[in-house]
């Protein structure tokens, strides 16, 4: 059975949220939408988005790395949000193992959110329905678009090109070899869902700075050098 799935590489994910915006606006413009915002300017904005970028801090301080972290549905293989719909409008396509929302069926009781492990699931506050990631189903199978352009919008518009799209049943697609080439891994494997969407763990690789690289002859911003001093290099920045 064919089983479509993302696969996200947090060594290249810059935490742009480019994958954010281009999904808000791909499914708010499409038949998912529109998806709701509350007071989107203010100091506390809230809203509905399919696509969230987490980012925080690991180590030990001054040995801190920061790490982005995309999350949206898995669109597990044996998602526990299914089973517990009383209506049936959490279900999971045999076609394509996509997990969707039949938004005529629910009626916003919020199991399958408690359900989730992941917390992936978005409830809709205007319409009182949840919501979630659909993998852009509606893009990816447009005849009306080139067959390049026929994948998730987060994938298309990530400048880093940290997402990838295929069939993660299919070995010989581009994200089954990067799973097994580069350890790929699910989230939360406990919980027994097997996720589909995988992660690219991130790379750590040394790099050894010379003080002469520090010093740069051409000064890019144009600055007066007579007037701010031509300062050497200092030890603090050498690392």
């Amino acid at each position: 059975m064919t089983q479509l799935a993302l696969v996200i590489d947090l060594n290249v994910c810059v935490g742009c949220h480019a994958c954010v915006t281009s999904c808000k606006q791909w499914n708010t413009s499409g038949p998912a939408g529109g998806l709701t915002d509350f007071n989107p300017y203010n100091a506390d904005p809230n809203g509905t988005f399919f696509n969230r970028v987490q980012t925080f801090e690991v180590g030990t301080y001054p040995n801190t790395e920061t790490v982005h972290f995309p999350k949206s549905c898995l669109h597990c293989e044996d998602p526990p949000c299914v089973p517990v719909c009383p209506t049936g409008a959490s279900y999971k396509r045999k076609e394509d193992g996509i997990v969707l929302v039949d938004y005529d069926k629910c009626i916003g009781c919020k199991y399958c959110s408690w359900a989730c492990p992941y917390g992936v699931r978005e409830f809709d506050e205007q319409r009182k329905v949840m919501t979630k990631c659909t993998l852009c189903v509606d893009r990816i199978y447009d005849q009306k678009l080139p067959e390049k352009e026929r994948k998730p919008s987060c994938v298309i518009h990530c400048p880093a090109g940290a997402r990838l799209f295929g069939d993660v049943h299919d070995p010989e697609s581009e994200v089954s070899v990067a799973i097994r080439e580069r350890a790929g891994y699910g989230l939360m494997p406990e919980h027994s869902t097997k996720p589909s969407n995988h992660y690219l763990p991130r790379r750590k690789t040394r790099i050894t700075i010379h003080e002469d690289d520090l010093y740069r002859e051409d000064n890019p911003l144009k600055i007066d050098q007579a007037a701010m001093g031509d300062y050497p290099p200092s030890d603090e920045y050498a690392t």
